[in-house]
């Protein structure tokens, strides 16, 4: 039985992976020109069949749409995406990936998945699997519903 002490070194252990995990990543997307945020964000537009509005971003990635417009904005910045009308009513903005924000999600995909690499080194393919059984087990706890999947 796992003890309060244990739970909470267990915590800290988690948090520490996480932070760890950001400054990876970070260091891996300095190459592709974006932040995480923006990394995020092209990430979630591709779960859409057509292009989504900024709100409906801002509920995915549960934060303001203020948030998102500044993301946004410096991914139009950089030719990631572009602001197209909505056929059917032109006072709504969808927000659409373009080829050059195809391109740096294929890059993206690349540095997590050198990211991911880095941090599970010291892990052989049966501590791995384990980790992935452990990890799907937290991701599935009833615990939080509210929130919807992060791809």
């Amino acid at each position: 039985m796992n003890t309060p002490d244990a739970d909470g070194f267990l915590a800290e252990q988690l948090l520490r992976l996480t932070r760890r995990l950001h400054r990876i990543q970070k260091r891996q997307l300095e190459p592709v020109g974006i932040t995480p945020a923006q990394s995020r964000l092209l990430r979630t537009l591709v779960h859409y069949e057509t292009p989504p509005r900024m709100a409906d971003l801002a509920q995915r990635l549960e934060v303001v749409p203020r948030a998102v417009t500044s993301v946004v904005d410096g991914l139009e910045g950089a030719g990631m995406v572009r602001r197209v009308p909505d056929p059917g009513n032109r006072r709504v903005i969808r927000i659409e990936l373009t080829e050059h924000g195809r391109a740096a999600l294929r890059e993206l995909r690349s540095a997590r998945r050198a990211a991911a690499e880095e941090i599970l080194a010291p892990l052989d393919a049966e501590q791995r699997a384990q980790l992935t059984v452990l990890l799907n087990a937290l991701f599935e706890s009833p615990l939080d519903t509210s929130r919807p999947p992060d791809h």
